[in-house]
């Protein structure tokens, strides 16, 4: 079978195109709270291949966007470019790829900025401009202007060295947070686009159910049961807040968080804590422990179904509801549940393998 793929890679600065070459043994995601991945085989068959593989392919420059159709699938950038030779002398360039997001992990916060009740989607934004306009900054990152409704104070200290991706990832994790990611899609007018998706408490895409059945539509699935990061009683600390070097240092505290009712359930008492040592402010502290308590005396759980690719199944399903029914020996009176897409694996149709996608869910919120 032919794959309906198409790989385009591009300057990174200027999207301009390089070249389209072709790409095997593929395996490309993409998340909500993840950096997609995509990694893949350009064949070298001969000579021409072989130069135009190299002025195409430059780790750190190259833009890579997967087409399907005239849909866009997948967008990222080229990291690692590994030439391998077999026994026969048969050339491969192995590629692998982070999505848009990875960028932001590699841009410092080189100066101090300061937000005082700012609403947090416009410090997240504030944050992106930050890398995008500083010179040779600017991958044409694009948003919109819908606020969150709530507001932060936040100070960003250029002596910590933090990236613009951890910044915003910490931002994002605290009580009445967001989340967020970098969509590549095809707008009205054929033009590819990078679009900061922000959404409070979480994204949420798509209007009409998907129903996925078992037997049926899913393949597989894995349903994990997980206890082991399970806390019911939570404390975490912040940056030191002694201001004396003769005297011993000691972190700024949260509050003490337990859950009395799953103590008056039954439950035992599990603790748990975390860390957030350039924090220094007691009320940005206590929204961080907030959110990592309620996160922990819930564990989320991700279970995974593996489906067969059609009109219904996409990457934009991320942020979408499907409902779930599965009938089998474990739920004789089958299980039937809605759960919100936040992942999706896809596996491009290769010889002898058809096309499928492996679907990551989450209880919707």
């Amino acid at each position: 079978m032919q794959t309906p793929y198409r790989f385009l890679f591009t300057d990174l600065r200027s999207d301009q195109p390089l070249d389209v070459l072709p790409v095997q043994g593929v395996s490309l995601d993409d998340y909500i709270g993840k950096t997609g991945r995509l990694t893949g085989n350009v064949p070298i068959p001969n000579a021409e291949i072989a130069e135009r593989a190299r002025r195409a392919l430059v780790p750190g420059r190259t833009g890579v966007w997967v087409e399907r159709g005239r849909e866009i699938w997948w967008g990222g950038i080229l990291w690692t470019l590994r030439l391998a030779s077999n026994a026969r002398g048969f050339l491969t360039a192995q590629i692998q790829c982070g999505g848009w997001e990875s960028y932001l992990y590699r841009r410092l916060l080189l100066d101090s900025l300061v937000a005082e009740q700012v609403d947090q989607f416009d410090i997240a934004r504030g944050l992106l401009d930050y890398a995008q306009n500083t010179p040779g900054g600017n991958l044409g990152i694009s948003y919109d202007g819908e606020p969150s409704g709530v507001t932060r104070d936040r100070v960003f200290s250029r002596y910590d060295l933090p990236t613009i991706g951890d910044l915003i990832d910490q931002l994002a994790a605290v009580d009445r947070g967001f989340e967020w990611r970098i969509a590549s899609f095809r707008d009205t007018s054929g033009r590819r686009v990078k679009r900061l998706q922000l959404g409070h408490p979480i994204i949420r895409t798509g209007t009409a159910e998907i129903v996925l059945d078992h037997p049926g539509t899913v393949l597989t699935y894995t349903w994990p049961h997980d206890a082991s990061t399970l806390a019911n009683g939570w404390q975490s600390r912040g940056a030191s807040i002694n201001q004396n070097q003769a005297a011993d240092s000691f972190p700024l505290m949260s509050e003490r968080l337990v859950a009395d009712d799953d103590l008056a359930a039954g439950w035992p008492r599990l603790d748990g804590s975390s860390d957030y040592t350039t924090v220094e402010q007691q009320t940005t502290l206590d929204a961080h422990a907030r959110a990592d308590w309620t996160a922990a005396r819930r564990p989320v759980q991700i279970p995974e179904v593996e489906v067969l690719l059609g009109d219904n199944i996409t990457p934009a399903l991320l942020g979408a509801t499907v409902r779930v029914r599965i009938r089998d020996l474990w739920h004789p009176d089958t299980l039937d549940v809605r759960y919100r897409v936040v992942g999706l694996s896809i596996n491009p149709p290769e010889r002898g393998r058809p096309e499928t996608a492996r679907l990551y869910l989450e209880a919707p919120q």
